[in-house]
């Protein structure tokens, strides 16, 4: 019988997600729910596995890593894109690679959290209130009538366009390859620059995909063109900011705050400065978070399986 490990299961939801009994007597399925940071330790617990079902980008699959489990086969991860997976790497290994869908409006409601909570000092609020703080101790941002600026305007970005004009706020938009034409057909206003879109916006909102190009894309310099009450809210990946300048003018109050669902590391370090930073609110990766997308991820990763083994066409990256 072959044998399948879960990982990074943190919620230990996996296994009410889907239906995990229809290959029984196929394969002995597995769940880790503690996220496994060390290699030699990561490659002991799969070293017995044939499949290995991954979230997201939780875990990285290097070289070094597939070169050291051999048996390893089936690598299923949630969604269709997973740039922690080495897929040059896994082809030569002989392991298949393949996905899932993915919705896109558990990260789009997760953008809203993000803006709604850090305009109107939700999380201090709150607290002040279960504490018997001081009654009223900020003023909130208004959304309607000022504008927010999206870096990228795929399909995320273009929803999260919709739900701003519908709060009233003037949207602009630009990528490295956004046109007048793509601007258009998202009903985003378009801006010529990365520098006039952090120069002009209230809140600006990241919504592109990590590569080569736009890794660290906003920098120091980038940084200081902002408001000095702009937010930033960054639900798409962390390293496209970087992180040292951010927290450098988080600390020093140069912009109002960040709103993080990103990290480069994940889990987050205990002592990291997101976690203290009064102006920053940051969430343990929500974004995809949600019943809906664990049914969907977890339903087609045995759906991958049982076409996997018996040799039909899959979902492959």
């Amino acid at each position: 019988m072959m044998k399948c490990i879960i990982l990074d299961d943190y919620q230990n939801v996996a296994l009410q997600s889907a239906d995990w009994a229809s290959l029984r007597g196929r394969v002995d399925v597995q769940v880790l729910t503690a996220h496994i940071d060390d290699e030699a330790a990561l490659i002991a617990e799969l070293a017995s596995a044939d499949i290995v079902i991954a979230m997201r980008e939780r875990t990285p699959f290097q070289a070094r890593l597939f070169a050291a489990l051999p048996g390893l086969r089936l690598l299923v991860t949630s969604g269709m894109r997973n740039a922690s997976i080495d897929l040059e790497a896994a082809r030569a290994c002989g392991v298949t690679v393949c996905g899932t869908a993915s919705s896109q409006t558990p990260p789009v409601e997760m953008t809203w959290s993000l803006i709604l909570g850090l305009a109107r000092h939700i999380v201090p609020e709150s607290h002040a209130m279960r504490q018997g703080g001081p009654w009223q101790q900020s003023i909130g941002k208004d959304l309607a009538g000022h504008r927010l600026g999206l870096l990228g305007v795929g399909r995320i970005g273009s929803a999260v366009a919709r739900v701003a004009q519908a709060f009233g706020m003037q949207v602009g938009g630009w990528s490295p390859h956004f046109t007048p034409e793509r601007a258009a057909s998202a009903g985003v206003e378009f801006v010529a620059s990365k520098e006039q879109l952090l120069a002009e916006s209230d809140i600006v909102s990241i919504h592109l995909v990590l590569g080569a190009t736009t890794r660290h894309l906003v920098g120091a310099s980038d940084l200081a063109l902002m408001k000095h009450d702009a937010l930033l809210i960054n639900t798409a990946r962390a390293a496209i900011v970087d992180e040292t300048a951010l927290i450098e003018v988080l600390a020093s109050g140069r912009i109002g705050g960040a709103g993080l669902d990103v990290f480069e590391h994940e889990p987050l370090p205990p002592q990291h400065p997101y976690r203290t930073l009064p102006n920053v609110l940051a969430t343990p990766h929500l974004g995809y978070v949600t019943r809906d997308n664990y049914r969907t991820y977890f339903s087609e990763a045995v759906q991958d399986i049982h076409a996997w083994l018996d040799g039909c066409a899959i979902r492959t990256l």
